[in-house]
């Protein structure tokens, strides 16, 4: 049995859009080297244990946490969240002081927001 499809005119919608077959662009698109910085700034928090520990400092008093109170809550050893905590830092999420023996990594202001702007639609 033959099925008969309804066939629909496009070329009304094309011509209310002054002639082309596209929307036009409402805002300016990223260029190549800012996303190449997002898609760096992501992938660094595209971790879980990443994002927990960018948590953890977040939700500490004053958004600040010694890197000996962040090995136990994430159940990694001392060098690997160290590492991590390094890639959050270099990433400008993070930015690390030195007291004594231990460091300690505080939440850079505005640091998701900026990656929240640029992805707001």
């Amino acid at each position: 049995m033959v099925t008969m499809l309804e066939v629909t005119d496009v070329t009304d919608v094309t011509a209310q859009r002054g002639g082309t077959c596209c929307v036009p662009l409402v805002k300016k698109p990223l260029t190549q080297a800012d996303a190449e910085h997002l898609a760096a700034t992501l992938k660094a928090l595209a971790d879980p244990a990443r994002l927990r520990l960018l948590s953890i400092v977040a939700s500490s008093q004053g958004q600040e946490a010694c890197v000996c109170d962040l090995i136990e809550p994430v159940g990694l050893s001392q060098p690997t969240v160290s590492h991590h905590l390094k890639v959050l830092t270099e990433a400008g999420f993070l930015s690390r002081s030195k007291r004594g023996t231990w460091a300690y990594y505080r939440l850079l202001p505005d640091a998701l927001t900026g990656v929240a702007g640029i992805l707001a639609i």
